[in-house]
């Protein structure tokens, strides 16, 4: 015999989502963008930093987790515009699993309307490629939270 069926997530057809490059969610109100051991030695590596460097000069410190700098303004430090405005990561390549799986991240699928407020402020909600729930579920597991 079988348990209840878990609920279905209001997102359960998927979403679109298609990145505009516009850099609203690398920057802001100051937050933190978490990186993990795994990470810091990926991004360390990329740099052509050792990792007591990366961490001296990237991170803080933020109870037992560490989070990639900012900038006074919130952005974060490995944010840079192109000459033509658009967002570019400089460590896109190995960026941290936080920066990977937005917009699917816990906060914004909570409801709808956190959905529809978190498109106020990035413009690739809605749009472009579809994303199914499969694609969604790993997202938010790899960000260390179930699916909703």
């Amino acid at each position: 015999m079988s348990g209840p069926r878990p609920p279905v997530p209001w997102y359960a057809d998927g979403l679109r989502f298609a990145c505009t490059r516009c850099g609203n969610c690398c920057g802001g109100a100051p937050g933190y963008v978490w990186v993990n051991a795994d990470e810091r030695r990926s991004i360390a590596a990329f740099l052509g930093q050792t990792l007591a460097e990366f961490e001296a000069n990237h991170t803080r410190v933020a109870g037992v987790r560490r989070s990639l700098l900012e900038r006074p303004n919130g952005d974060c430090e490995f944010l840079a515009r192109d000459p033509s405005g658009r967002a570019a990561c400089r460590i896109h390549e190995v960026r941290p699993t936080q920066c990977r799986t937005w917009p699917f991240w816990q906060s914004n699928l909570e409801t709808p309307a956190a959905w529809k407020a978190t498109g106020r402020h990035c413009p690739g909600l809605n749009q472009g490629v579809h994303h199914p729930l499969p694609v969604i579920q790993t997202a938010l597991a790899a960000n260390g939270t179930l699916p909703l």
